[in-house]
This record gives C-alpha cells, sequence and structure tokens, in this order.
C-alpha cells in the first residue's frame, strides 16, 4: 500500500468523479483508476461503486475514509516536525488583500518577496477582493489572513484585527465643485452630499460600508454614481466633474496634482480604517503564522491621524 494511492481515493470520494479528481491531482484518469484498483485487490475489497452517474463508496470504502485522512495527516504531521528541527519551512499560505491597500508606503510585495526569499518552500497565494468576502472566506479557513477595510468598529467573532492605517475620509471634488463655496475651508457636513453623485469604492468594501452607515445616520440614502475598486480611478473621476468621491485623506499637494479640492466631513466624522485580520484561533500551518508574525512586525499597529 501507498500513500499516493489513499491520496487518489481521497481525491476520488471528494470530487465523486474520476475525470475531476485526475485533473485535480494534476495525473491522467487512467493512472490514477489503476492505482486505486491496485488498493482494492491489496486490500480484498471494492472501495468505490462505479455504476452510478456519480463515484460513491461502497460500506468498506465509507469504513476506509477516516482511516485513509489520518494516515495522510500523520505524515503531514511528520514531514513538519521534522522541517522544524531543520528549519526548513515549506507548505502554502493563500492571502487576502483588500483594492488599494498596497501602496509605497504600505509595500505588501516587498514584505511577501522578503518572505519569499526567506522561505523558498512555502508557497504564497493572494487574491484581490471585497473585504466583506474576505472576511467570510477567512472564517471558513480559505484565507490564512488579510488586510481588509473596516466598515464597523468591532471584529466580527472568531477575527483578531491589528488596525494598520487609520484616516479621516474627506469629500474630494473638482475646484469649481459649488460645494467648495459653501464649505469654504472649513469641514464639510455629510448632510450637504444628500442628492449629489457620489463616487465610491464598491459594496462590500470596508470604505463603502463606513459611508453607507454614516449616511444613515445623517438622515439620507447615498446617490452613488460611480464606483470603482481602485480609488485612484475614484480621483480622476471626481477631477473631472463626475461627482463627489469619498477618498482617504490626501496631503494638499497630491489633491493639486489630480486636479482636486477636498474638505473633512463632519456630523458624523468618516474615517478610513484597514486592517491585518486572522483568526483568533490563529493560522494553523507554521508557514502561515511566520508569514503573519512578519507582516504584523512589518505593519505596527496605526496611531490615529486628526483631520
Amino acid at each position: 500500500m501507498e500513500l499516493r494511492q489513499l491520496q487518489y481515493f481521497l481525491t476520488v470520494v471528494e470530487e465523486a468523479n474520476f475525470t475531476r479528481a485526475a485533473a485535480r491531482l494534476h495525473l491522467a484518469q487512467p493512472g490514477v483508476s489503476a492505482q486505486i484498483r491496485q488498493l482494492e485487490r491489496e486490500l480484498g475489497q471494492p472501495l468505490l461503486d462505479r455504476s452510478g452517474r456519480t463515484v460513491t463508496t461502497t460500506t468498506v470504502g465509507e469504513a476506509v475514509v477516516p482511516f485513509a485522512r489520518a494516515a495522510l495527516a500523520a505524515i503531514a504531521g511528520l514531514r513538519q516536525t521534522v522541517d522544524e528541527f531543520t528549519g526548513l519551512m515549506r507548505g502554502q499560505v493563500t492571502i487576502g488583500l483588500v483594492s488599494g491597500a498596497a501602496t509605497d508606503e504600505f509595500d505588501v510585495a516587498a514584505v511577501l518577496a522578503d518572505f519569499h526569499d526567506d522561505h523558498p518552500q512555502v508557497e504564497i497565494s493572494l487574491t484581490e477582493n471585497t473585504s466583506e468576502w474576505m472576511l467570510t472566506t477567512l472564517l471558513r479557513g480559505e484565507l490564512d489572513l488579510a488586510l481588509i477595510g473596516l466598515a464597523n468598529e468591532d471584529p466580527p467573532p472568531g477575527v483578531s484585527l491589528q488596525i494598520v492605517i487609520d484616516v479621516p475620509l474627506v469629500a474630494a471634488m473638482a475646484p469649481d465643485d459649488p460645494l467648495l463655496t459653501l464649505a469654504g475651508r472649513t469641514a464639510l457636513p455629510l448632510a450637504k452630499l444628500a442628492g449629489r453623485p457620489l463616487i465610491s469604492l464598491p459594496r462590500g468594501t470596508g470604505l463603502r460600508g463606513v459611508l453607507e452607515r454614516a449616511c444613515t445616520q445623517a438622515g439620507f440614502q447615498p446617490r452613488i454614481a460611480f464606483e470603482a475598486a481602485a480609488p485612484h480611478l475614484l480621483a480622476r473621476l471626481a477631477a473631472r466633474g463626475l461627482g463627489v468621491a469619498i477618498l482617504p485623506e490626501l496631503p494638499p499637494e497630491a489633491a493639486a496634482e489630480l486636479g482636486l479640492r477636498t474638505r473633512p466631513l463632519t456630523a458624523p466624522g468618516l474615517r478610513g480604517r484597514v486592517a491585518l485580520a486572522w483568526r483568533t484561533d490563529g493560522p494553523a500551518a507554521p508557514a502561515a503564522k511566520a508569514l503573519l508574525a512578519r507582516m504584523r512586525k512589518a505593519f505596527p499597529t496605526a496611531h490615529s491621524s486628526q483631520a
């Protein structure tokens, strides 16, 4: 009996189909079938029922499944223990990243590249999506850690956070927007945006959640005219007079380069926060634990900056 035969068997059980199992294993289907038949001959009993449209386990096969899983888990644990003693780290880490979080000041790529240089046997998988999706995926165990935008003050149960960006949100608009005359050089009450075309990140992002909650608190529903995942595109749309963009605070010179004027928002004030998130019980794999520690050190807890 070989470990690969147990792996092939479990993959067919999970996929309920030889073709899909072979594709997942990156092998030819006849080879997978042959190895499982060899395993069945050695055990003296059929493990799979191939007579229907989908492949199912026989009574014996169903009884074998937990032992096959335990055997593969034991081997994985053995390898992990040896690797820890030899200083070699291997495995896979999956990371989620909210759009627009990677900037020159917040260089995620550099942290991942340095980690890869130190641990070349670790495979890093990076995906970009909304914060809402990443929180759900993180809790399901499909992500090890994520950089998310926060829509609420408190994290959902089961998630720990380290806030790494905490800045005021501002209204950004073209230089000839009449709101500038209304606000002068002071802050702009959020209620003044009622009925105005707004430009925002998509629904499911932390910034959008903050905006919608604040507008409800101010007594109106935001009129979202344009949405995009890239903050720079939001700024360009606003600079062309297509609406008022809700953006993290910009230095005056940066806003001027983009052709924008900005005003702080009040009643209520809005803040944009990005956090490093992970399951409270922590990543199980040593590689994920090591990368989490590396990122927590690279991106320390942010102190709130005031508008």
